[in-house]
């Protein structure tokens, strides 16, 4: 019963295959665009590109792997840039449109591709225990007035992307968004508002699952990045679906919000 761990980018994908490893055997992928194998070295893993699909699957089975979790930062390659192996060039066959719509889309076209091969993938954040944000304040101040119409507000346009599978995070500041978040991710939606903060009380990122979602693969996620990203925007909080997501690194995350006085908060939809 090996668990497969295909590992992107950030710390989250150490901490799957070690609470992973402590369960039983584990076996890494660590995808070489994305991710510092040389964090793997005290695990059973190899080093492969984006598009060596097959060889992947291959290895896996030969290490005996029965189920997949996929996880860490990635960017969508393009097709030309993919330079897909066999195996990829048919999966990408088989996903059709979806590999060029959505993320969400995407991804559950390759669950569904995966399951096909006989793997059983499995979300992440089910082999760490407390991933998940509870509900209700984490650190930090409690949201005022202002704060808590600016996440109604950007839970509202949320909700109403969902549907065009756009983004998983939005920044509000005193009711006007300053950022939805594209194909660009967290880090850059909270750069780019930084550069569009205005005088007053500073804003909220809210950052949500859309309705419906892979939460396998895709869960939101937040960690000291995004508190760090969040600071040098001047907001004043962080708001996050309770039980939909992944606080990874959550100790040192917590940590940063609280010296930076941020709050960070699960909310109920």
């Amino acid at each position: 019963m090996t668990i497969g761990v295909i590992a992107g980018g950030g710390p989250f994908p150490l901490r799957v295959a070690e609470a992973a490893a402590a369960q039983g055997p584990v076996f890494v992928a660590c995808i070489r665009e994305f991710c510092d194998p040389a964090a793997f070295a005290h695990l059973p893993h190899m080093v492969e590109r984006a598009g060596a699909g097959g060889s992947i699957l291959d290895r896996f089975r030969r290490e005996g792997v029965t189920r997949i979790a996929l996880c860490g930062a990635a960017r969508r390659p393009s097709l030309s840039g993919l330079w897909p192996d066999a195996w990829t060039a048919r999966a990408v066959a088989r996903l059709g449109t979806a590999f060029l719509r959505g993320d969400d889309a995407l991804l559950r076209g390759l669950v569904r591709i995966l399951e096909e091969e006989g793997f059983d993938v499995v979300a992440p954040q089910s082999l760490i225990q407390g991933a998940m944000a509870p509900s209700g304040l984490l650190v930090g101040p409690e949201p005022d007035a202002t704060a808590r119409e600016d996440i109604a507000r950007g839970v509202a346009v949320l909700h109403a992307l969902a549907a065009q599978d756009v983004g998983q995070a939005v920044v509000v500041q005193q009711g006007l968004v300053l950022g939805i978040e594209a194909i660009e991710g967290t880090d850059a939606l909270l750069a780019r508002a930084a550069t569009l903060r205005r005088e007053g009380p500073g804003g909220v990122l809210v950052k949500l699952p859309k309705r419906g979602q892979e939460m396998r693969v895709d869960a939101p996620a937040i960690g000291p990045r995004t508190v760090e990203g969040a600071r040098v925007a001047g907001l004043r909080g962080i708001a996050v679906g309770a039980g939909g997501t992944i606080i990874a690194d959550r100790a040192e995350a917590l940590r940063a919000a609280e010296q930076a006085q941020i709050f960070i908060t699960g909310i109920e939809e």
